[in-house]
């Protein structure tokens, strides 16, 4: 049977999702407590590929096991007894054996948070990105909206990509600030580009400090030009919140 595990992690110390030769992955780690719990080699397939020091809360994660060993209900609490701290899995259902967390899901809700205040806060810095100077929130809140809807986001993609096409939906896209100083942009697509997320960010940020009219956006959007969008913003405020599929897909099965 294949099963489908929701996980979580902090990606502070993990160079991004995906097994390396070279580097600590949190697909290694999973992989190798699974492993464990199922005596034999166990590979993971995963929704998204996040890039090094990007968190999840959603994660979504396919594995086939021919004899769990335990109940379907205790399984998260017996990986997270073999996998280090900052990785949890939290949930786990059985799906059909065709079913792919990738090809399979309709959309992915990520966040990008920033820390617009004076000083740093330390006990939000891996979680959040630091900006001093004085953001317009209404100003970004304007331009998210010109994100919204199916356009072709070459401007917002970063180099090495190997996307067949750069056009994608956009669902959702909004900016809040929290009253601890956050600035939150939520966004919700059919699928993202590489580094599509953080390259919308840096653009938002550059509308907060005026350096991009808000106006301007959708025609950034049209010119397909990486060169006129905002900055590349760091990993760590960045986080996958959720990828959702239809449900016939994920019967209720514990």
């Amino acid at each position: 049977m294949q099963i489908l595990l929701t996980v979580a992690y902090d990606g502070t110390n993990y160079a991004g999702w995906q097994r390396q030769d070279n580097a600590v992955a949190v697909q290694q780690k999973l992989e190798e407590a699974l492993s464990v719990l199922l005596n034999r080699s166990i590979q993971v397939c995963a929704a998204s590929r996040t890039d090094a020091g990007v968190h999840a809360l959603g994660q979504r994660v396919c594995f086939h096991a021919l004899d769990l060993r335990v109940p379907l209900g205790k399984l998260p609490m017996v990986l997270n007894g073999l996998l280090p701290s900052d990785i949890s899995v939290i949930d786990a259902i059985i799906v059909p054996d065709e079913f792919n967390p990738r090809f399979d899901a309709q959309h992915k809700t990520y966040s990008y948070n920033i820390y617009n205040a004076p000083f740093p806060n330390p006990l939000l810095s891996r979680y959040s990105t630091f900006i001093p100077q004085a953001l317009d929130v209404e100003k970004m809140r304007n331009a998210a909206q010109a994100f919204i809807g199916q356009h072709d986001f070459a401007a917002f993609c970063a180099t090495g990509s190997s996307a067949k096409t750069t056009v994608r939906k956009i669902y959702a896209c909004s900016v809040e600030k929290q009253p601890n100083n956050i600035i939150v942009l939520t966004i919700t697509g059919n699928a993202f580009l590489y580094n599509m997320v953080r390259i919308i960010a840096g653009t938002l940020l550059y509308v907060g400090m005026g350096k991009i009219p808000y106006s301007d956006i959708s025609a950034i959007i049209a010119s397909k030009n990486r060169k006129r969008a905002g900055k590349t913003m760091p990993p760590e405020g960045l986080m996958l919140l959720n990828v959702a599929y239809i449900l016939d897909k994920l019967p209720s099965v514990r």
